[in-house]
């Protein structure tokens, strides 16, 4: 009986969550909050129990979260507005040369998409595979294509990106392992989601460029060494801090490891790169202090709904925590054999078609799984699996509730159908060959 009832209040919780933000279209922060009270309820829980609930979850996720994405937005406004995302691309084509553009578009996205919104960075960078269509004559989807794979596979893989920041953060996984096995499944999945599909795609669909449409950032734009440099300091960093955290690099000094634990937080690691940033990216290069401010508050916006959603998010992983429906999830699952990391899979998926946002389905559905993980006994590496498991999902499929198809489809010129044919296609293979690669990886850990 009581497993019945809280099974229904689970899925009552879900289907609230999804009618809020489908059909009345209310901002999934209030619908996650709304779906989380649904679930309090039913499954049993008095007010004061409900409101303690949020606070305990809002209050655990965003002490890590908000700094991180914070500081992560900042230091992507300040690389954007610079020119730096636009550099990496010129040197890439330029060391490639036309023939392998397609390969150098798809390293400057996986490249770029680490400190910029992927949004922000595809608009930076569609003038230069406009040019590229140009020169060569060839379908634009010859160069797109790879360019929105590595975009979208670092945007959902790799930290210190918001959406596999909020999820490691909610599941209780290390942002360095996290890191590690994002590019891991990122590379294969740029490969064939990127490359060999793009060029399949672009055999079948001619798309000639549209109108140029101009960049804002400054003409003279800063060298490729210093922005490569700046771009991977932060995720050195952090690497170095879980290599010798787990007893890597034989160091054994006490205050060694504790300045390498200090410098290699994913805190410290961010604000040296903003540091960096500001000065070479900015001061350096002729940018005012008023500039700099105005860059760096507007770029507080995205990541503030981010930071807000992901909070509702934690919410909804202490409900499940606390009403033990978790738990009776987790041992559901168990017994019927079925793998926790195909359910992380599956259940972004479901809620990545469902309502649009990539960003939602992985909240969501690390608020599902993480009740899951407390008595599975994982691994750093595992939950760093189960991180990018859930990537996948919430990457499939995108098509007319999510705005990013209609971007895409607008930037590239293309009609509804091939949009479909060519980014909704890819964003589905995407999201089944991270979910491969990530699946060998857990099983050989």
């Amino acid at each position: 009986m009581i497993e019945t009832h809280l099974i229904l209040a689970v899925l009552s919780g879900i289907v609230v969550l999804l009618f809020l933000i489908l059909k009345l279209r209310i901002n999934a922060f209030i619908a996650l909050l709304i779906g989380s009270i649904t679930v309090g309820l039913i499954a049993g829980l008095d007010a004061k129990e409900i409101i303690k609930t949020i606070q305990e979850g809002m209050g655990n996720t965003l002490g890590f979260v908000a700094t991180v994405v914070g500081l992560g937005a900042m230091f992507g406004g300040i690389l954007e507005a610079s020119g730096g995302a636009k550099t990496i691309a010129d040197f890439m084509v330029s060391k490639f040369g036309l023939k392998n553009a397609p390969s150098a578009m798809v390293i400057s996205g996986f490249l770029i998409a680490i400190p910029v919104f992927f949004d922000v960075a595809f608009i930076i960078l569609v003038p230069m595979i406009y040019a590229l269509q140009r020169k060569t004559g060839k379908s634009l989807l010859l160069y797109a294509i790879p360019l929105l794979a590595g975009l979208a596979i670092t945007h959902a893989f790799i930290p210190p990106t918001p959406g596999p920041i909020a999820v490691a953060d909610i599941i209780g996984a290390d942002l360095g392992w996290v890191i590690l096995v994002g590019f891991l499944a990122g590379i294969p999945t740029a490969l064939i989601a990127g490359l060999l599909f793009g060029k399949y795609i672009s055999k079948k669909i001619f798309v000639e460029a549209p109108e140029l449409i101009e960049s804002d950032v400054k003409s003279q734009l800063p060298p490729i060494g210093l922005t490569l440099w700046i771009i991977a300091l932060p995720i050195f960093l952090i690497l170095l801090n879980t290599i010798t955290s787990a007893g890597g690099l034989g160091i054994t000094n006490s205050t060694v490891l504790n300045g390498i634990a200090l410098i290699g937080h994913p805190f410290s690691a961010l604000i040296f790169a903003n540091l960096l940033a500001w000065y070479f990216f900015g001061i350096r290069r002729g940018f005012t202090k008023a500039q700099l401010f105005d860059i760096s508050t507007k770029s507080l916006a995205p990541a503030g709904t981010i930071i807000l959603l992901t909070g509702a998010g934690g919410v909804f992983k202490q409900v499940l925590t606390n009403t033990g429906a978790g738990e009776l999830l987790a041992t559901s699952l168990s017994n019927a054999g079925f793998p926790v990391l195909a359910f992380a899979f599956i259940s972004a998926a479901i809620v990545r078609v469902v309502q649009g946002s990539s960003t939602v389905a992985m909240i969501t559905a690390a608020g599902l799984v993480s009740p899951l993980l407390v008595n599975a006994g994982l691994n750093a590496l595992e939950l760093a699996c189960m991180v990018i498991a859930i990537a996948s999902g919430a990457s499939i499929f995108s098509h007319v509730n999510d705005s990013g198809f209609w971007l895409v489809g607008q930037y590239l010129g293309i009609t509804e159908k091939q949009t479909f044919k060519s980014w909704t296609m890819m964003t589905t293979i995407l999201a089944f060959v991270g979910a491969i690669t990530v699946s060998v990886l857990y099983l050989f850990v």
